[in-house]
């Protein structure tokens, strides 16, 4: 499998479209990282990446984990982010009309008119 490096300094796009090109071919990829500064443009690279094989149908997921690796005979904690495709019914995302049918599930939730104020007024003193 392909291990894409991302140091601090990498362009998270250059990294994005390397990682969407992987994807395509392989169905999945590894990004690896070490150090606060390129973890940061690796899972910007992922994320961006994300949106660049939406277009395509193409959902992924990332798992992250601490590896041990060897650099210059030093032994390294990494972060590497496991890129995968996902298993979806519907590749596409959310559409505005699902959205809202949820937002109004939620209020259905909670909704506060249901107490009396009886009820109310025991929580307050409480």
């Amino acid at each position: 499998m392909d291990i894409i490096r991302v140091a601090s300094s990498s362009r998270s796009t250059a990294v994005a479209g390397a990682i969407a090109g992987v994807v395509r071919e392989q169905g999945r990829v590894d990004v690896q990282a070490i150090g606060a500064g390129a973890v940061n443009q690796a899972v910007k690279a992922v994320t961006i990446a994300r949106g660049y094989l939406e277009l395509d149908g193409i959902d992924i997921i990332c798992i992250p984990e601490f590896v041990e690796v060897l650099i210059d005979g030093q032994e390294r904690t990494a972060v590497r982010l496991k890129v995968e495709t996902r298993l979806t019914s519907s590749p596409t995302p959310w559409t505005e009309d699902e959205e809202d049918e949820e937002d109004e599930e939620d209020e259905e939730a909670y909704d506060y008119e249901a107490y009396d104020e009886e009820e109310i007024d025991e929580f307050e003193e409480d």
